[in-house]
């Protein structure tokens, strides 16, 4: 009898090794987030790689109330304020080199993106 095949490790093999990049991307503006990510996924899209995303996360709203009166006198007339700040995530199953050549574009000001290896695929 045979021994069953063995299955061959990925560096064995010569391939490289496949991550997963989880790209985060938080901003005011909803519009420019948008575009940002539409251009991120049809990069990726473009040179074959598995994506999934972008993936809406909830909308964080900071909010701030302050008194109109500066010295506390008269009517309690109060004015307030808030910020929204939204946030998208995409994952890219790819090399590390890959994801280099996707993410050099020109992101549009007031758009943060952070890029985190996840982990390897295996």
């Amino acid at each position: 009898m045979a021994a069953p095949p063995m299955k061959q490790k990925a560096a064995d093999v010569g391939e490289v090794a496949i991550h997963r990049i989880r790209i985060t991307l938080t901003s005011r503006k909803v519009e420019a987030l948008e575009r940002v990510c539409a251009e991120l996924k049809n990069r990726a899209i473009s040179k074959n790689l598995k994506v999934s995303g972008p993936v809406r996360m909830p909308t964080k709203v900071l909010r701030l109330m302050t008194r109109k009166a500066p010295n506390g006198e008269g009517t309690n007339t109060y004015d307030r304020f808030q910020m929204r700040i939204h946030k998208r995530l995409i994952d890219l199953y790819s090399p590390a080199d890959e994801v280099r050549q996707i993410t050099n574009i020109s992101i549009e000001p007031g758009v943060d993106v952070e890029v985190t290896i996840a982990d390897q695929q295996e």
